[in-house]
């Protein structure tokens, strides 16, 4: 499901927390950027305290419009701990390359990341299933016709929760490696191995009843 158009781009002063302290130039703090690259990926890693502890968790995101969108069980430790106020912060990376250097020093990567900042809120009932359906639409457009959705327990089990990115950040690194001028000259090979990620071919569930077709919307994603 293609996703709502943004709001145009506000300037603002990236709060301290959020800029980019480490090769500044590379940070990017409008919308525009900032929601491309999260409608590039499908995995988050959401950050927070619980118990005194700090925590990391990987999980499935989403986004809409300027709000970036988690869900899970109601009895899972991170959506308690969220639910209850606690302070979050969420990072997404994309790896684009390696970037092979002369020196061992210089040796880098090329990415796009976004981290944003903030305290995510429950999405309640009445629009909750709304927002399960975007989820699957963002993961297969068109799925969400042909499934059956969540029943009166499945639902009651499940939670969203969405955060506001006005406090998000990216960084962008692209381009060759930066060698020192004096190792310009050694007999090492130096640049970019490219690294893209992509759907394979579809394998069917062993039990798939007999002559179910392969939707169109997955023959699109492996040609991706």
């Amino acid at each position: 499901m293609p996703q709502a158009a943004s709001a145009p781009t506000r300037v603002r002063p990236p709060s301290p927390r959020i800029r980019v302290k480490r090769v500044p130039d590379r940070g990017h703090y409008d919308r525009e950027t900032v929601h491309a690259i999260l409608d590039a990926g499908y995995v988050c890693h959401v950050a927070f305290q619980d118990q005194g502890h700090p925590v990391v968790i990987p999980t499935a995101y989403w986004r809409e419009q300027n709000h970036l969108y988690i869900h899970g069980s109601t009895k899972s430790r991170m959506m308690m701990a969220l639910t209850a106020g606690a302070p979050a912060c969420v990072a997404v990376t994309l790896l684009d390359g390696l970037v092979l250097a002369r020196s061992a020093f210089h040796h880098s990567m090329n990415y796009r990341s976004v981290v944003a900042f903030g305290t995510f809120e429950r999405v309640e009932d009445g629009v909750k299933l709304k927002a399960l359906e975007a989820f699957t639409e963002r993961l297969a457009p068109g799925r969400w016709a042909e499934i059956r959705g969540p029943n009166k327990q499945e639902f009651k089990a499940t939670m969203v929760l969405r955060l506001p990115l006005d406090e998000a950040a990216a960084k962008i690194r692209s381009g060759p490696p930066k060698d020192d001028a004096e190792d310009m000259a050694l007999p090492v090979w130096a640049g970019v191995q490219p690294f893209a990620q992509g759907f394979g071919e579809p394998v069917a569930d062993p039990q798939l009843a007999p002559g179910t077709p392969l939707p169109a919307y997955l023959k699109a994603a492996t040609k991706r």
